[in-house]
């Protein structure tokens, strides 16, 4: 799960884990990657790594590299400075190797690297993972992949790309990362519900801030939650959890949406704080779907209901996933923010040392992204829209950057 800019994580009270660095521990017993020598690498081999985008959850995770002893952090990009200086020296990465400015991470994929890990604001995140895969580096991105169905379009052509050029594109959701959560979906998956009747999906949430966008470019840049061309608003940035759960188990995309959203908490120039849906999939197959932020007291939940002819699969990231049917399983979970980060991250180094080049998280992703944008444009509408015509309308959102610095 992403988070928002530094300047707005005051108003998100979430789980926060603080991981200890021990790639300076072993660094020494450990050889570098040579990227014509990544397939079939010894497994005590650390692959150089960029990061391109060092705020709240850009910071937090490069500890998650480290700490897993297989990576090495030799270059950071940032449109701020003040954030590139506090991962590079952190980490140690030397000065040269630590760029500002929107094409920064340009300037990072002519140096000498193995891999990227893509951070930045999700409208950003298409042209940066092409940009990457034209580079010939290794892409581990973060989720939601992109703002509109263009940007969606264009990471899974990335991740195609990628492919052919014996490259790893891994996109870093969570709930599929979890063995619990994958073996209760493989079993559905076998057929132990029976045929999909209907689901629902929720996704409250205390968090979120009540916020509004600010008047500077600058200044949307470091609040860039708060501004819809850059987050697509928290049913892309954030509720796309539940979504992706859900669409990972009916394995279908939605033919089309209905419903509404607004704001009552939050102002009347942010994005919204509410939305209520309902998606069609395949044979007329239902999911309600509900999200909702900013509200004290509420209890945070990330849940997935399918209802099946012979039982039921429900799930929650905070709790537990169960399968009710013709065999019985229920596991609890703890703390996915950073275990699934962490399973992700070991999974990436796999691949790349592995030679698995089939990166087999790119198309559920593309299909939970363009779950959520269809979702937004039909409360935005207030009218039902079928996913065909939004990806034949290509809207793209692109935000106001006048301003800033290139």
């Amino acid at each position: 799960m992403k988070t928002q800019s530094n300047s707005a994580s005051s108003a998100m009270p979430r789980r926060r884990f603080l991981a200890s660095t021990t790639a300076a521990a072993v660094g020494g017993a450990m050889t570098l990657l040579k990227p014509a020598t990544v397939f079939g690498a010894e497994a005590n081999s650390r692959v150089e790594v960029g990061l391109i985008g060092c705020g709240g959850r850009g910071a937090w995770i490069a500890d998650l590299f480290a700490a897993d002893g297989h990576y090495q952090w030799v270059a950071c990009a940032d449109y701020f400075g003040d954030r590139v200086e506090a991962v590079g020296n952190k980490h140690q990465i030397q000065a040269a190797r630590r760029y500002t400015g929107l094409s920064g991470y340009r300037r990072l994929l002519e140096g000498k690297l193995d891999a990227v890990v893509i951070e930045t604001p999700p409208y950003f995140h298409p042209e940066q993972a092409a940009a990457a895969v034209e580079a010939g580096k290794h892409v581990f991105i973060a989720k939601p992949i992109a703002v509109d169905a263009p940007g969606c379009l264009s990471i899974g052509e990335s991740g195609r790309r990628a492919t052919a050029k014996k490259l790893v594109f891994l996109v870093d959701f969570q709930i599929r990362a979890n063995e619990h959560f994958r073996e209760a979906v493989r079993r559905v998956h076998e057929g132990q519900i029976g045929q999909l009747i209907m689901g629902d999906a929720h996704y409250p949430w205390r968090g979120g801030g009540r916020g509004t966008p600010p008047d500077t470019a600058e200044g949307r840049l470091r609040q860039w939650y708060y501004v819809l061309e850059l987050s697509g608003d928290f049913i892309v940035e954030q509720s796309i959890h539940s979504l992706d759960f859900a669409t990972w188990v009916i394995n279908a995309d939605p033919v089309r949406a209905v419903g509404g959203g607004g704001r009552k908490v939050r102002p009347p120039n942010s994005i919204y704080d509410h939305f209520a849906l309902t998606y069609w999939f395949p044979n007329q197959v239902p999911l309600a779907f509900t999200c909702i932020q900013s509200i004290p007291e509420v209890k945070d939940e990330i849940t997935a209901r399918w209802f099946g002819s012979e039982g039921v699969i429900w799930g929650d990231y905070f709790s537990e996933v169960y399968v009710r049917g013709k065999d019985f399983m229920r596991a609890r979970v703890d703390n996915l923010y950073t275990t699934g980060a962490q399973v992700n991250i070991r999974e990436f180094w796999e691949a790349i040392t592995q030679g698995r080049y089939d990166n087999p998280t790119v198309a559920p992703s593309v299909r939970s992204n363009l779950t959520a944008v269809l979702g937004r444009e039909a409360a935005y509408r207030q009218t039902e829209l079928t996913l065909a015509a939004l990806i034949k309308e290509g809207k793209k959102l692109e935000p106001d950057l006048r301003g800033v610095k290139g």
